[in-house]
């Protein structure tokens, strides 16, 4: 049939032929599989088409961090170039003040009405005292011959840090220094409203005349600190307080109470911040305030105002605060305070900052004695306003010191260290765009930054005693007074005041040794226990006492005296910090404040005692058994270990024996005796011939520390030691031996003998 030929059927009498197959419902499960290989495909495709164009699209790798939950940091304010030379002049039209200029001026914050200190402050012949307000000053605020901003004055005066400091900031007080330098200020006494200038004279305590002849010819006491590495210092202990400490000081370092006798000295007119003391309440943090200061009386505390002046040599910090503090035209650029850290960490952290930058305009801190009164007519400011002193301050110092700028002018290093502080997180992020307002003001109010002096810290700390003052006969000796002080609430006498500055330097010496104390059985674990704990436990980082028969109870260890040595190796591992680890029998006495001397990196024993160690030779079946042992080790010996043995031992005929009462393994050389611990093995070698021949085999006797070569030693066998002999007794050697402590009156009586090195124990007693 012919295509033209065909007829359009109807639908209703010629159903139409189905040229497909039936169909048959759709089966995505099918259709996946058949497909899977292309989906597949499409889907890395896609990806792969993402990735590319989301990292290219990435500042950096950090971008990586976005496929982890949590949150990339906002970046921090980034530094602009600013040119110094094209910052436009401010100048005061707005205050009632725009003709007034003085070149000295206190500057206080004030937030409630004028108090009887200020009055008087305001009555200091020849200085301007300027208040400045915040939101919590009455509006009424007012007291004659003093000028006040308050919030609305502030504003008015056209200065950039009014943006960056809240409403009710004690670091107003920047606005306020600005004000004071834009009319005139050649020196800023930052001083507080409850502050009284002892005679109402400050001229009496300061160096205000620094190009005088007799300043420039001044020599000025400098702390001359053996410890190269000491770049914090407290202050007090110069003047006579060993007890207390200032705010900002670092908490680790409040124990560090030892006074220098020797300084080195430094010509004047360079002091360009001058910190002073305060008599009465001085400035302490709120961990002295509320564990020194009892409910019912107010702090007292006086300082030697006979002592001399102490200067700070560069790469040394001292706290320094905005109570009490001269600040010179050469470093008026340091007053800013952070406005982004608590309260009282404010103006610490600023004096820190701008130490480090003093350094670098050859300036150097100098702290005086007392200078002001204040009362203690106050509540004490709680740990929450001081959380970024103590958390931050010790790491704080430790960067400042270390850190260096390649930039050209001091205006670009303050910049680049506000940033970098930024960075560590040591003040926030508004802090570095308030230094940045800050530097361009004081170049609007006509202030001219310091030249550069250029030196190098490391050079300087080096050559203290030599470089600092030329033609000057640098060394001095001084010795501060011990004042009465004040500990935990209780004044002190000057001799408790002294002891425990002596107690802190054998903490800090042994403060990270463990004591392996054994302790005979006799019945008397359980009466002298805790009382050798009560003892060594003030000055090891703890005391491990061990018997021939444990008890759970006291904490005591079981392990047998004849093969100690072989449980040595699970309080070494159970200490893994460690610095050392010293054996002591209890039937020796230990002076440890005759230790201070003895070198923690080298073993000590008493192989300079004849009496403990020597040579035996005999023909006695435990000689030989011994022997026969000890030679089996030696020849298992690794090189290193055999070459000093057989060197100390040349004749390897006979044996070491060392009673050991008392022997010391310093850190280094912990893994050596587990390992010569491991080669005796099942090997039933006493401890009186183990432990010498593993001190021989780790290094020859000529390098061990002889420190124990002048303890007292009376030989006398214990069965025949029935009572202690006080005549054998002296507090001036390292060690005693024998001695015998079995119940309370015997310790008691140990104590008072003991006494006589460490005064402290008559407290135990």
């Amino acid at each position: 049939m012919l295509v033209q030929d065909r007829q359009n059927p109807k639908p209703h009498q010629i159903p139409l032929a189905n040229t497909f197959p039936e169909s048959n419902p759709f089966d995505f499960s099918n259709w996946v599989s058949l497909n899977l290989f292309k989906i597949a495909t499409i889907f890395f495709l896609t990806l792969t088409i993402a990735s590319f164009f989301f990292l290219q699209g990435a500042r950096d790798s950090a971008a990586f961090l976005c496929f982890n939950s949590r949150p990339k940091p906002p970046d921090l304010f980034h530094l602009p170039k600013i040119n110094f030379d094209s910052v436009h002049p401010i100048v005061d039209k707005s205050s009632s003040y725009a003709s007034f200029s003085s070149d000295r001026w206190i500057v206080v914050s004030v937030s409630s009405y004028p108090s009887d200190s200020l009055r008087k402050l305001a009555k200091t012949r020849g200085w301007q005292v300027l208040a400045v307000g915040n939101s919590r000053t009455p509006s009424d605020w007012s007291l004659k011959g003093v000028i006040f901003l308050s919030l609305e004055q502030q504003s008015s005066l056209g200065f950039r840090v009014v943006d960056f400091l809240p409403y009710d900031s004690y670091a107003r007080k920047t606005v306020g220094y600005l004000f004071a330098i834009q009319h005139g200020a050649k020196m800023i006494f930052d001083a507080d409203d409850r502050g009284e200038v002892i005679d109402g004279d400050l001229g009496k305590h300061f160096d205000l005349k620094l190009s005088n002849v007799d300043t420039l010819q001044e020599r000025i006491l400098q702390f001359d600190f053996e410890n190269p590495n000491k770049t914090v210092v407290n202050p007090y202990i110069h003047f006579g307080q060993r007890s207390v400490w200032p705010r900002g000081l670092p908490l680790e370092n409040v124990g560090d109470v030892v006074y220098e006798e020797h300084y080195s000295q430094v010509f004047g007119g360079l002091q360009f911040i001058q910190q002073g003391i305060s008599n009465g309440l001085p400035d302490v943090d709120s961990v002295f305030y509320f564990t020194r200061k009892t409910r019912s009386e107010a702090l007292n505390i006086r300082f030697d105002e006979h002592a001399p002046k102490v200067a700070l040599p560069h790469g040394v910090m001292v706290p320094l605060n905005s109570f009490n503090t001269l600040f010179h035209t050469s470093a008026l650029w340091a007053l800013m305070l952070p406005a982004s850290v608590s309260t009282m960490a404010s103006d610490i952290l600023r004096g820190y900052w701008a130490q480090r930058l003093l350094w670098e305009v050859g300036g150097f801190v100098v702290v005086y004695p007392p200078t002001m009164f204040r009362h203690d007519d106050i509540e004490g400011y709680p740990f929450s306003e001081e959380k970024d002193l103590h958390v931050n301050v010790g790491r704080l110092v430790k960067f400042l010191t270390s850190w260096r700028s390649n930039k050209a002018t001091f205006f670009e290093k303050a910049l680049e260290l506000s940033h970098s502080m930024a960075e560590e997180g040591f003040w926030k992020d508004n802090d570095v765009k308030l230094s940045v307002a800050w530097l361009q003001d004081l170049v609007s109010v006509g202030y001219i930054q310091p030249r550069l002096k250029g030196f190098e810290m490391n050079k300087q700390r080096r050559g203290r005693r030599s470089n600092v003052g030329v033609g000057v006969d640098n060394r001095r000796s001084f010795v501060p007074q011990k004042l009465p002080g004040f500990h935990l609430g209780v004044e002190e006498s000057e001799t408790v005041n002294f002891e425990i500055g002596k107690l802190v330097r054998w903490r800090k010496k042994f403060g990270n040794v463990v004591m392996i104390l054994f302790v005979e059985n006799g019945g008397v674990v359980d009466r002298t226990a805790m009382k050798w704990r009560l003892l060594y436990g003030r000055i090891f980082k703890t005391v491990v006492v061990v018997a021939e028969h444990g008890r759970a109870d006291l904490g005591v260890e079981e392990a047998s005296l004849e093969f100690i040595y072989k449980y040595l190796p699970t309080v070494f591992e159970r200490f893994a910090n460690a610095e050392g680890f010293l054996f002591l029998q209890d039937n020796t006495i230990l002076n440890y404040w005759n230790l201070l001397q003895a070198d923690k990196d080298k073993l000590w024993i008493t192989s300079k005692v004849p009496q403990s160690w020597s040579r035996v030779s005999d023909d006695s079946v435990w000689f030989a058994k011994q022997a026969s042992w000890v030679k089996k080790v030696v020849s298992t010996m690794p090189v290193d270990f055999q070459v000093n043995y057989k060197e100390s031992n040349p004749t390897g005929r006979d044996l070491v024996i060392c009673n050991c009462e008392v022997f010391y393994v310093p850190r280094q050389f912990v893994g050596d005796f587990k390992d010569l611990v491991a080669l005796v093995g099942n090997y039933k070698i006493d401890y009186r011939v183990a432990v010498p021949m593993f001190f021989m085999a780790m290094d020859l006797p000529l390098n061990f520390d002889d420190v124990f070569g002048r303890m007292v030693y009376k030989k006398t066998p214990g069965e025949q030691l029935i009572s202690n002999d006080t005549n054998l007794y002296a507090a001036e050697v390292p060690a005693v031996h024998p001695w015998r402590v079995s119940n309370e009156v015997e310790f008691a009586e140990l104590m008072r003998l003991m006494a006589a090195g460490d005064p402290l124990l008559k407290e135990l007693v």
